[in-house]
């Protein structure tokens, strides 16, 4: 048989999710290098105020509408059912499925907005019960209203977004956070220039960045590849029933990855003006190596895992995606080592430098914050590949149970560390829950690919997990933080400050020298990734250079 020209040869599965990888990739890591200067624009408007406070208390409402939706699962869900007919050469059928479940969230998406526009005053006294002052309640209820309709798009978005990438097109799924973002930023800067507005120009810019973004471009995407949207809507439609029955558990269940920043929210309102903003300006400097590594990762690596899963070779989609966990630590619990040694210098930076509403004590206090959310670092990231594993086996109610089991019982958790610590202890309930959490999942999804594997024929006898891996890592993080820890105060002899020049210098000299304790412990503790990591930057590196 002659060799088939390498023009017109598939690309290679590294390849597509190397490829996929790099653009979600960038595309995260610009998105929260953008979510920080939103963030700092927040912080320097608004501060941590009561009105910061109140802003970030009114996505709770609108995020549990996305959530009932499934919305942060569309894609999972509904890629498997639309590679299906795309596998098959059937398109046409691909947007049938795609038009039935489109029309049920239009459906149901306008009733549940409706119906919690109607409810927003008792379902504010739900959310955020510590929060007691007419005014208050009043402020609550006004953003909750603006921000409500943007779930509409956010969930008719992820479902086009879902649609681009089973066809590997990533590009525009991609840039739609950043549009979101450049919105809530102009609203901001509008709101900047007119005072009386407080939170409600990023309130309306979340409004416009939704239409625009996470709407707007993949719905260009899809009409771009002939997209056919049918008027179609009925419960005994096959993939319309796999949909719902794929989506129930993620809809019905509390997972602690979702109910977390609820439960912080929801507790944080007890505690004094500003604890709750210390705990969002915390976790935003968190999500920006959340993103970059771990849901990187897990997007881009799901497509591939869910073919390999069709095809039959489970054996090799667990090597793929437990290998994804194990680069991804490697980089995310750097990245703990730097939030953790650093942490007070980039908070600082980013929102109360050449500022006057963010000051020290803030920056102080949002940085130890930052210390204790980050010890949840790697659950956070880990938990965006491994659940995918499961979903890729059409497995959606374990991942769920499972995280409901841990948020039922870690909630008298948040409420003793909240009452005895404040702000820190619900730092430090939010990470011991994700922990546990992933750890148990973790587990739970090499029996499973085990059990499918033995049915198959074959074995993970021999594949590479990922604990051994994040226990020898972790341990090198913690000799890293605490060499660290003892560089930082020595340095801050020697540049006290809180000027530019002290600010950078000392966080580049902590994260440097923290890194380098990192790599060399790991070394030491036998992490082979550490150096299968190195290869591929360079490797990288040599491709551009030529």
């Amino acid at each position: 048989m002659a060799d088939t020209p390498p023009s017109q040869r598939p690309p290679s599965h590294a390849r597509t999710v190397g490829i996929a990888s790099a653009i979600w990739g960038a595309s995260i890591f610009l998105s929260r290098i953008m979510g920080l200067v939103r963030e700092q624009i927040i912080g320097r408007t608004l501060g941590a105020s009561r009105q910061a406070d109140l802003y970030f208390a009114s996505f709770t409402l609108p995020d549990f509408l996305n959530y009932l939706l499934a919305a942060g699962a569309l894609s999972i869900v509904f890629i498997p059912i639309f590679l299906k007919y795309l596998q098959a050469g059937d398109q046409c059928r691909g947007w049938e499925a795609f038009s039935v479940i489109a029309n049920f969230i239009l459906v149901v998406g306008t009733l549940g907005i409706a119906l919690m526009m109607i409810f927003a005053r008792p379902l504010a006294e739900i959310i955020a019960p510590g929060f007691t002052a007419p005014a208050e309640i009043e402020t609550l209820v006004r953003l909750m209203r603006i921000i409500l309709p943007a779930q509409f798009f956010h969930v008719l978005g992820g479902l086009l977004s879902a649609s681009l990438m089973a066809q590997d097109r990533h590009a525009l799924p991609a840039i739609a956070p950043l549009v979101y973002s450049g919105c809530i930023i102009a609203g901001g800067l509008f709101g900047a220039y007119h005072p009386e507005l407080g939170a409600e120009g990023f309130a309306w810019g979340v409004l416009a960045g939704s239409i625009l973004g996470p709407f707007g471009l993949p719905l260009y995407g899809c009409l771009r590849t002939h997209m056919r949207w049918f008027p179609i809507f009925s419960f005994k439609n096959e993939d319309l029933r796999r949909y719902l029955v794929l989506s129930l558990p993620i809809m019905v269940g509390f997972s602690i990855v979702v109910v977390d920043e609820w439960i912080v929210k929801n507790q944080a309102s007890y505690l004094a003006a500003g604890a709750l903003s210390y705990l969002q300006y915390g976790r935003t400097l968190m999500k920006v190596p959340i993103g970059v590594f771990g849901m990187a990762a897990g997007v881009a690596s799901y497509p591939t895992i869910s073919r390999m899963v069709a095809a039959g070779d489970v054996v090799e989609a667990y090597r793929v995606l437990a290998r994804a966990v194990r680069l991804m630590l490697v980089a995310i619990l750097g990245a703990q080592v730097c939030l953790t040694l650093a942490g007070f210098e980039a908070v600082y930076v980013i929102w109360g430098l050449f500022g006057s509403r963010f000051t020290a004590a803030d920056a102080q206090a949002t940085s130890g914050v930052l210390v204790f959310l980050s010890l949840g670092l790697g659950g956070w990231a880990a938990q965006t590949v491994i659940s995918r594993g499961f979903y890729a086996l059409g497995s959606t109610w374990l991942p769920t149970l499972v995280g409901t089991g841990i948020t039922i019982a870690m909630i008298p958790l948040y409420v003793v560390l909240r009452i005895h610590f404040g702000a820190d202890g619900l730092a430090v309930a939010s990470s011991m829950a994700i922990l546990v959490y992933v750890f148990l999942l973790g587990w739970l999804q090499r029996r499973r690919f085990d059990r499918e594997a033995a049915e198959r024929g074959t074995s993970l006898s021999g594949v590479p997990g990922m604990l051994s891996a994040a226990l020898r890592l972790a341990g090198a993080a913690a000799i890293a933080i605490g060499g660290g820890w003892a560089i930082r105060l020595a340095l801050l002899t020697v540049l006290p400050g809180v000027d530019a020049v002290s600010l950078l210098g000392r966080g580049a000299v902590l994260c440097g020298a923290g890194l380098g304790i990192y790599a060399l412990a790991a070394r030491l503790f036998g992490v082979s990734e550490l150096a299968d990591l190195a290869t591929m930057l360079t490797r990288r590196l040599r491709r551009k250079r030529a």
